[in-house]
This record gives C-alpha cells, sequence and structure tokens, in this order.
C-alpha cells in the first residue's frame, strides 16, 4: 500500500508515559542504550496493540524510527492490512505508517477519511455513500479499532470501504 500519514498528536495514547531520554554526550544516537530501551518498549506498545485488537497477522514486525512505524507480515486480506495501518497510524506519536506487509488475497483498497471536527459516522455515509443510514458499513469496517459508532474524534483515520 505504502506510506500513510497521520496526526502526530491525535489517536490512542498506548506509550508508557515516559518522557525520551536526552541524547548522551558525543555519543550516537544508535549507540544509546537508554534510547534504543525507550524504543524498544515503545514497539512492544505497538506489537501489543495488533494483538490486543485480535488482528491477524503473521510474521508481525514492528519497526520503530523516531515518529515512523514500519510494518512487517503478511495477512489474509486488504480489509486485515488496511486495520493494521490504521491500528498502528491511529496511535498517540505517531506521524506514519509504511507498509510492507504482504496480502494473501488482494482485494480493492479502501479509502481513508481523517475525522474533523463536528464529524459523525451518518455524516460521513451521506458524504461517501449518499446515505446517512449506511454508517454502520463505515462502523463495521473499522471494528475492533472502533468499539461504538458515537465514539469517533478529530484527527482519527478511518477505513471506508468500496460502496
Amino acid at each position: 500500500m505504502g506510506f500513510f500519514e497521520f496526526i502526530k498528536d491525535a489517536g490512542a495514547k498506548v506509550f508508557a508515559h515516559e518522557p525520551e531520554p536526552a541524547p548522551a554526550a558525543h555519543a550516537a544516537p544508535e549507540t544509546n542504550p537508554l534510547a534504543e530501551q525507550f524504543r524498544q518498549r515503545r514497539q512492544a506498545a505497538l506489537l501489543k496493540l495488533v494483538s490486543d485488537l485480535q488482528l491477524e497477522v503473521e510474521g508481525l514486525r514492528v519497526e520503530l524510527e523516531g515518529d515512523r512505524v514500519t510494518v512487517f507480515g503478511k495477512v489474509a486480506s486488504q480489509a486485515e492490512r488496511e486495520k493494521v495501518v490504521l491500528a498502528l497510524g491511529n496511535v498517540h506519536g505517531v506521524a506514519g505508517v509504511d507498509d510492507r506487509l504482504e496480502v494473501a488475497a488482494a482485494a480493492p483498497e479502501a479509502q481513508f477519511y481523517t475525522v474533523e471536527k463536528g464529524d459523525t459516522l451518518s455524516k460521513i455515509a451521506r458524504h461517501y455513500y449518499g446515505n446517512a443510514n449506511k454508517y454502520p458499513v463505515i462502523f463495521e469496517a473499522n471494528r475492533p479499532m472502533l468499539s461504538d459508532p458515537d465514539k469517533i474524534y478529530p484527527g482519527q483515520v478511518l477505513r471506508i470501504p468500496p460502496a
């Protein structure tokens, strides 16, 4: 799919509330053990998020470099691929996801939509499908990341499947 940008300061707070370690004097970032431990803890939190959402990815691996996530593995469907990308991207502190996932069964890609202030799933459904009552299509396309159709927030990115 490629690279997707997200709003860094919006999203689920899955990282522990700990400040990023200051760079050690005269040490390259890759040789700073505190920075490496910090990065590894954040990568583990992202892996746990995908697992907790029960998204199925064979050989899941994530790499975190600053505020960018690269995700590797194999998924069964395009929908599962998009859900993994959105789950990782809709995390507070993540500004982009580089999708390197393989898909077993190709299918048309969904559109992505960034929620704006005042949006509802009904309003988004009316825009994309011409019918506000089709909001459950968008809700179901974004499960398990969405647990309630009334709980969306500005900056969140949603899957909009083809009509």
